[in-house]
């Protein structure tokens, strides 16, 4: 079974950083997109970072050049580093994967209709002002 942990989820301030981690065990090809998603309060979940397998990147407009995806594939982890936090960080931060088999690219990464497979249970972010 595919089994996704995310950490280095905490509380910070406003300004700070933090990275995330998520490792990824079970999968038995390269996922086509590695993603994270964040979902706050009373809010639908949105895509902020993604990478492809050949790794290209495509960032959510709120966060690109503070936010930062990589895909360790040596130690299957995927990282995201984010730093100036705000405020508007504030969720729950989920990585996820798919089995996606056919042509893959990164533009299908981030297309409304793509949905992952594998999902972690997500790790908290807390900003505070």
């Amino acid at each position: 079974a595919v089994e996704m942990t995310e950490s280095g989820g905490g509380s910070v301030q406003a300004g700070g950083s933090l990275r995330l981690s998520c490792t990824v065990t079970g999968l038995s090809r390269s996922s086509c997109c590695m993603t994270w998603y964040r979902q706050a309060p009373g809010k639908v979940r949105h895509l902020v970072a993604t990478i492809s397998m050949y790794d290209s990147t495509y960032y959510a407009d709120s966060v690109t050049g503070r936010f930062t995806i990589f895909n360790d594939k040596a130690t299957s982890t995927l990282y995201l580093q984010m730093t100036n936090l705000t405020s508007e960080d504030t969720a729950v931060y989920y990585c996820a994967a798919d089995h996606f088999a056919g042509y893959c690219s990164v533009a299908i990464c981030f297309d409304g209709q793509y949905q992952p497979n594998y999902r972690g249970q997500g790790t908290q972010v807390t900003v505070s002002s």
